[in-house]
């Protein structure tokens, strides 16, 4: 199964980013596993806010006004997480990776294809179990800012992709 993006598919939050000669190639969110653990304290607050507001508030009408604030900003908090998650992207062009990520602080982080030495990817349990997993880039013995993506969608299909771009068949003729 062959990966591939719409080429106007690109938002534009993505596409500034994109240099005039690159093709872009793949740009997909990261997995929406990425949220899990937000909802879980979503999840884990509501049980707490309702026992506290029944148990201990005993109808205290400032006390229950409290605890359903506190459980409202977190419900703000995981809405700012989905939104900051639908802004995310990984971008796969013709010349480089990049990283897309943020919301209020836009943070770009991207790794030229000439310049990978090495790339692997894992996939822990769950990985595997809701399709998603981890790539590790590594380039010249340098730290670089796109060292590892994770909770990439469809990493085989992805790692295919990029060993094709970075091991692109010449033609000897």
């Amino acid at each position: 199964m062959r990966l591939a993006t719409e080429p106007n598919a690109v938002p534009h939050s993505v596409n500034k980013f994109l240099l005039p000669h690159e093709r872009q190639v793949i740009t997909v969110h990261q997995h929406p596993a990425v949220l899990v653990l937000p909802v879980v304290y979503l999840l884990v607050g509501l049980g707490i806010a309702g026992f506290l507001s029944e148990s201990i508030a005993h109808g205290s009408g400032t006390a229950v006004l409290v605890i359903w604030i506190l459980w409202a900003v977190l419900l703000v908090w995981i809405g700012y997480k989905i939104f900051e998650w639908s802004e995310n992207y990984f971008v796969l062009t013709s010349h480089r990776m990049v990283l897309t990520t943020g919301f209020l602080t836009r943070k770009v982080n991207m790794m030229p294809l000439a310049k990978v030495t090495d790339m692997s990817y894992q996939r822990t349990g769950p990985g595997r179990l809701f399709g998603y997993g981890e790539f590790i880039v590594e380039s010249a013995g340098q730290d670089q800012a796109l060292s590892n993506v994770r909770f990439l969608p469809h990493p085989d299909q992805l790692y295919l992709e990029v060993c094709s771009l970075i091991f692109k068949e010449t033609d000897e003729s």
